[in-house]
């Protein structure tokens, strides 16, 4: 199964539109397709990706990329390993869940061990260095609670993935009590955010 940016140039920021929700027309891939659209409006292709939908299994800690700039597993992720050298930034949105992200969602992050491996064991990123520099992730995250530290687990999970793939912490929308609002198309001021977020990450890249 493959990705491809459609009608994208070298002059295009290139964004991954990863949702991690397990519902894929949930709240957070609500507010994840108004994030999209504005990352569009303003110029850039962006590839959504679905977690749930790839075929893949949890890292088996072979230890094959530690010599290798792949994963031993034939699946889903060897599309997406090429995907996220070649993006220029990415939307991620997830849910809370057990104070933390979604288990398959954890495990595909897990399985970018393979960027974990080239960056910092073999001193050999691989994503190449002109862009580096200009890589940006927005995250949007939605919890059932609002209580405090609820996005903790969420926070240093992505912070540490987005270290890894060689992307800059650029932004986050973060909605906390979703078990009052209940459906997030009552609320439009939110998804005018995420819509606003979104088309200030496709302006960044594009600049």
């Amino acid at each position: 199964m493959y990705w491809i940016f459609s009608g994208s140039d070298d002059m295009t920021g290139r964004i991954i539109g990863l949702l991690g929700s397990p519902l894929s027309g949930g709240n957070t891939a609500r507010l994840l397709d108004r994030a999209i659209q504005g990352a569009r409006d303003a110029g850039c292709d962006v590839e959504k990706v679905v977690v749930a939908d790839l075929d893949f299994e949890a890292c088996k800690e072979t230890m094959f990329c530690t010599e290798h700039e792949t994963c031993i597993m034939d699946d889903d992720m060897q599309a997406m390993y090429q995907k996220f050298r070649e993006m220029d930034g990415i939307i991620i949105a997830t849910p809370v869940m057990t104070m933390g992200i979604p288990g398959k969602f954890k495990s595909f992050m897990d399985r970018f061990q393979v960027f974990f491996m080239a960056k910092y064991m073999r001193n050999r990123s691989l994503v190449a260095r002109e862009k580096r520099a200009k890589r940006k992730g927005l995250l949007i995250s939605i919890s059932g609670m609002n209580i405090p530290g609820v996005f903790d687990g969420v926070l240093l999970t992505v912070r540490a993935f987005l270290d890894i793939i060689d992307c800059q912490y650029g932004d986050e929308l973060l909605i906390c009590d979703m078990d009052t609002i209940r459906d997030i198309d009552t609320r439009q001021d939110l998804l005018q955010a995420a819509y606003d977020k979104g088309y200030a990450l496709g302006k960044a890249l594009n600049t």
